[in-house]
């Protein structure tokens, strides 16, 4: 099952961020932006079982000067002993769902270098990979 995500899920997801996509993350601040999505940009699916959340995607609609307007999946990742059956296959079907009723008919998103295995999950799903690119970053 995927539902948009609750509050209540705030444990579960920052568990799928450390073990799975290797982010450190504390769990005040998921709670924090759960609370405050802005429904008119974005949106949290998750995938449930038994109603423990399972997986999320984020999306966002993303505009820039220069192209039409997109999706972004900001992220996208299912605990270790639920993959590859279905759940991640099932939150990008919604996450593309709700881009097309947002108005929108392009998803991108970027995955990291290293992550083979989601690259052949993209590509099963009918990404391409257009560009190669080198994220830059510097703390302020």
């Amino acid at each position: 099952m995927v539902r948009e995500a609750d509050i209540s899920d705030f444990l579960e997801l920052c568990e799928i961020c450390a073990e799975d996509l290797g982010y450190s993350c504390e769990p005040e601040l998921i709670k924090s932006r759960l609370e405050n999505i802005d429904k008119n940009r974005e949106r949290v699916f998750v995938a449930t079982v038994d109603d423990k959340a399972v997986g999320f995607v984020h999306i966002e609609k993303y505009r820039t000067l220069y192209f039409s307007d997109m999706a972004n999946i900001l992220g996208l990742a299912i605990a270790k002993e639920y993959q590859k059956k279905g759940y991640g296959r099932a939150l990008m079907r919604t996450a593309e769902q709700w881009a097309k009723e947002m108005g929108v008919n392009v998803v991108r998103l970027n995955s990291g270098i290293s992550r083979n295995d989601a690259h052949i999950f993209y590509r099963m799903l009918g990404y391409s990979n257009e560009k190669e690119q080198i994220r830059f970053l510097k703390y302020l």
